[in-house]
């Protein structure tokens, strides 16, 4: 009885932790870096001081395109080639929803440039679709994760919007680490990513967003 209660008890708390690495891998979906880069840029620099209306404005465009437009077009692709959830986690599954990605974060990018936003906004969308285009020609060779890239993004462009805009950003660079680690572990967690996979996601993030908003 006592070897069947431990039993149980551990097929819970396996139960619990691979729901919870489901939540953080829903919570911190890559598709989100873009739009916190440019909450990033409201909070930290003098683009906090445009009107609301048009921080809105600017906030809606940047989650259609980057959030709503790819998500909606990935899951119809998925539906009508009669793909599962988990062929999405596959090296050839990946293909497609990088292109759609990528085609819809330039969309974003190219809009921002005909209406004149102001270009450092204009670098965040940038810097995602290069962190995109790096991860889609790296998954020809092996796979890395996109959820660690991201997160690994939006640590490069807080430490260059740090370099720039002179704040220190000591607190949330430390609140970043934390949160790429649990959501690497999360990855695991679910075997969609190795270690390594995770590890170099997080860093071609970091890298690519430093490089890509200090260079522009």
């Amino acid at each position: 009885i006592r070897t069947a209660r431990g039993t149980f008890t551990q097929i819970m708390k396996l139960r619990y932790y691979i729901q919870a690495a489901q939540i953080l891998s829903s919570i911190f979906n890559p598709f989100y870096l873009p739009i916190v880069g440019v909450i990033i840029l409201f909070m930290f620099s003098y683009l906090g001081l445009l009107p609301w209306m048009y921080k809105g404005m600017v906030l809606l465009m940047t989650y259609i395109f980057t959030i709503l437009l790819p998500n909606v077009l990935i899951h119809w692709y998925r539906r009508h080639q009669g793909w599962s959830i988990m062929h999405l986690f596959t090296q050839e599954g990946r293909v497609i929803p990088y292109i759609i990605s990528i085609a819809s974060y330039f969309t974003c990018f190219y809009l921002m440039v005909y209406l004149h936003i102001p270009h450092t906004i204009a670098a965040v969308i940038i810097a995602a679709l290069f962190i995109q285009i790096i991860c889609a020609v790296l998954n020809i060779w092996f796979k890395i994760s996109t959820h660690t890239a991201a997160i690994g993004g939006i640590t490069g462009a807080m430490m260059a919007f740090s370099h720039i805009f002179s704040f220190n950003p000591l607190f949330w660079f430390s609140v970043l680490i934390i949160i790429g680690g649990l959501v690497g572990t999360a990855r695991m967690t679910l075997r969609v990513h190795s270690c390594h996979q995770v590890v170099y996601g997080y860093l071609v993030g970091l890298v690519t967003a430093f490089m890509v908003i200090i260079t522009l």
